[in-house]
């Protein structure tokens, strides 16, 4: 099965939990799990952030929900990287 070891996603998220927080987060879902992210625009309520996830294999759905939970939704997916196997 293809498994997805880059993305790099486009998210609205409110001020709360904030940029580091909001990191650490999407980083706990797996140990493998290595997290960047740049605040790209803010504005009065929210933020719009570029979150780079990078692992052997990242589990799309896990992070979906995770920055649902987060308050935050996906706007876009950027880029990817799958390697098949």
């Amino acid at each position: 099965m293809p498994r997805v070891q880059r993305l790099v996603l486009d998210i609205l998220k409110p001020h709360q939990p904030n940029a580091l927080e909001f990191a650490r987060t999407l980083a706990k879902l797996d140990r493998s799990y290595a997290v960047s992210l740049k605040v790209l625009e803010v504005d009065g309520q929210t933020e719009t952030v570029q979150v780079t996830l990078e692992a052997s294999a990242l589990d799309f759905d896990r992070i979906t929900v995770a920055i649902t939970e987060s308050g935050a939704s996906l706007h876009s997916i950027d880029e990817v990287s799958v390697v098949g196997e």
